[in-house]
């Protein structure tokens, strides 16, 4: 990461400004020839906003209190990430990339009141059987001490390609442990059932809200339907902070999980969590009532 140019954001950019810039600009990229932008967005002095963190918790179903959910640490980085992909040297179109995994590293509780460091960059392409995948790499510091990592991998649609050596992007890091390959097998699905969650319609508008992440397919119906779904549909992101919420106090203060992204969940809808962790270390599974449906899978595991 050293070798990266660093490029400073002075306050965290406008994802709907973003997402219509990227539409504008999404004619002509170079898709998987081209190679992945080198710089590393970076901000710094970031405090956190109370009331924002306390409806993040409400509508993820956690308990606000002294320590910041580590999915909540993805939402921060995730602006930075929106506007990597909505510049003109990604290679691929921002609309229409798909978050198929995410893997995320906390190397311990972050508090409220630090001060916080955020960057983001480009990392390995890859070869999908679907097209290529491409991750987006984050990270939080307190002072010079990392104290979160997290991985998401994107799937640009297309010509299937053959397998090959990911490319990484010139002095970036390679994928650290846990980090999902895009052609992760299929897991098993946990028998004992958690909860079950009845998924409101507005449930993207309300997550939108409080993430930023105003992507059309998880607004409302008509927006959906524009983009290829039948309805609008939930955040992987607010399945995988629910899932952890749910399992909160069994999580160990150093954790990683990892998470693939399954199936759209279409809202409104009826789902079930199960499986379980403990000591830090478990598996979950978000599935329809029949578990016929497999929406999301993550596995928890001591760094």
């Amino acid at each position: 990461m050293s070798d990266l140019d660093v490029r400073l954001v002075d306050a965290p950019p406008s994802i709907p400004a973003l997402f219509a810039r990227a539409v504008a600009t999404s004619r002509g990229r170079a898709g998987a020839t081209a190679p992945l932008p080198t710089h590393r967005l970076m901000m710094t002095g970031v405090r956190q906003d109370v009331r924002r963190l306390a409806d993040y918790a409400e509508v993820t179903g956690g308990v606000l209190s002294d320590r910041l959910p580590a999915t909540w640490l993805h939402v921060l980085t995730f602006p930075l990430q929106v506007q990597l992909m909505a510049e003109r040297d990604f290679p691929f179109p921002m609309v229409g990339l798909v978050h198929v995994a995410n893997a995320m590293t906390q190397h311990r509780p972050v508090r409220v009141e630090e001060e916080l460091i955020l960057s983001t960059w480009t990392d390995t392409l890859a070869p999908h059987r679907k097209g290529h995948t491409v991750d987006l790499v984050g990270e939080v510091r307190v002072g010079d001490e990392v104290v979160w990592e997290g991985r998401s991998t994107y799937l640009a649609r297309g010509r299937g390609a053959e397998a090959g050596p990911p490319s990484p992007s010139p002095g970036a890091p390679g994928p650290g442990p846990g980090a999902p390959g895009p052609d992760a097998p299929q897991l098993a699905i946990p028998q004992t059932e958690l909860a079950t969650w009845r998924l409101p319609a507005d449930l993207g508008r309300r997550y939108a809200g409080v993430s930023g992440d105003a992507n059309p397919i998880h607004l409302t119906a008509l927006t959906a339907k524009a983009l290829g779904f039948p309805r609008a549909i939930a955040h992987g992101m607010w399945t995988h902070a629910r899932a952890l919420a749910a399992v909160q106090p069994r999580l160990v203060d150093a954790f990683t999980v990892d998470a693939q992204f399954v199936k759209p969940i279409l809202l409104p809808s009826t789902v079930v969590l199960r499986g379980g962790v403990t000591d830090g270390v478990g598996a979950l599974a978000v599935t329809s009532r029949d578990a016929a449906s497999r929406h999301l899978f993550l596995q928890v595991s001591r760094p």
